[in-house]
């Protein structure tokens, strides 16, 4: 592959993961997913370049950074009181509106949904209100992980091209 090629390649492929990237700001974008589909595209069109041991760290990072966000969203909810069955349920609501109506609609499901299944629970709103807050606040520290991992796995991607 030509150099100018080869060079155009890596920084196209670097300005789309950046992109996506900033995109974890919005709850119901798959940054990390992306960035990962964005560097298997580019081992595909490179031979995988980078070597494999890249490939397969971002990928672990992937998965993990994919399902932090349930982890850390239900464990704070369940530090704040929640029950393991709202939690689930409030999660499967966030699914099934995402699928029925629209992913805005689904990420506003799972707090409605907790805090509507807290107060039936406890019959508190205030308690309902706190649990609803924990899982917000679970939310929040899982978008810092998200954005951590996807910059470890961009740096190394970049690291990688530009050794």
């Amino acid at each position: 592959m030509p150099i100018w090629l080869n060079t155009s390649l890596n920084v196209t492929a670097l300005v789309f993961m950046v992109i996506s990237l900033f995109g974890l700001v919005v709850p119901i974008f798959p940054g990390l997913v992306v960035i990962w589909g964005i560097m298997l595209i580019h081992g595909l069109l490179t031979g995988f370049s980078v070597g494999w041991w890249v490939f397969g760290l971002v990928t672990v990072l992937m998965i993990i950074g994919s399902l932090i966000d349930n982890v850390l969203m239900g464990a704070k909810a369940h530090q704040g009181g929640a029950a393991w069955w709202t939690i689930a349920l409030a999660l499967v609501s966030a699914v099934a509106a995402s699928f029925l109506l629209t992913p805005l609609v689904g990420l506003l499901a799972a707090p409605l949904a907790l805090w509507l299944l807290e107060f039936v629970r406890t019959k508190d709103k205030a308690q309902a209100w706190q649990t609803t807050r924990a899982l917000l606040i679970g939310w929040g520290w899982a978008f810092v992980v998200r954005f951590a991992l996807g910059l470890v796995m961009v740096g190394a991607w970049a690291w990688a091209v530009w050794q």
